[in-house]
């Protein structure tokens, strides 16, 4: 099974992406779940949100369940493995996930027209999507604004001294624990609001 999945491709992820693009376009197609009506363009929003939602939520608990809790018990020697390579790469998800997440909600919101009652917190469902997206506008405006030119600093893409990188280290992380306890109630108000009736 191993050596026909490799014959695929699938040990490079552009394939993997790509197969699971047309798997999706195969079993919509023949599931007849694909119509060209503003209803399926809203679904079609609306899954591109939750994807984004997904890496960036996934790398936002990632940093803080696995990568930072790790990183004392990296040997030193080790550690800019992390610090060069994979903290770049996964920030570079994160932000720009972090981007796509909020572009895609907008448009959703604005698509169903719901867009001025859930930022104005409506009475209704309105009230709790728009709770959820004032929290993710606040911790997107963290990602782009805090944590992303803090960690330039820490993994020394900018110019600054030991000291600067400690501080914007802590910042980081600190603000990065932040969006991690707000994640929490983000995600309950997006999907209460389809799922719980509100007053």
């Amino acid at each position: 099974m191993v050596d026909l999945l490799a014959k695929l491709g699938l040990d490079k992820l552009e394939r993997a992406i790509i197969y699971g693009v047309g798997i999706a376009v195969v079993l919509a197609l023949l599931t007849g779940s694909v119509y060209f009506q503003h209803q399926w363009f809203a679904f079609f929003v609306r899954w591109l949100h939750v994807l984004c939602g997904v890496m960036w939520i996934g790398l936002l608990w990632y940093f803080n369940f696995v990568q930072i809790p790790s990183m004392p018990k990296i040997p030193d020697d080790q550690k800019p493995a992390v610090s060069k390579v994979i903290a770049p790469a996964a920030l570079f998800w994160f932000r720009w996930a972090a981007l796509a997440t909020v572009v895609t909600g907008l448009l959703l919101a604005s698509m169903n027209m719901y867009l001025v009652d859930a930022l104005t917190l409506q009475a209704g469902p309105s009230r709790l999507i728009g709770i959820g997206m004032w929290l993710g506008l606040i911790m997107a405006y963290n990602v782009w604004m805090i944590i992303w030119p803090n960690q330039k600093i820490a993994l020394g893409m900018v110019e600054a001294d030991a000291d600067a990188k400690k501080k914007a280290a802590r910042t980081a992380m600190i603000t990065s624990r932040f969006n991690t306890m707000f994640s929490i109630p983000m995600l309950y108000f997006m999907v209460a609001a389809q799922n719980v009736s509100a007053n």
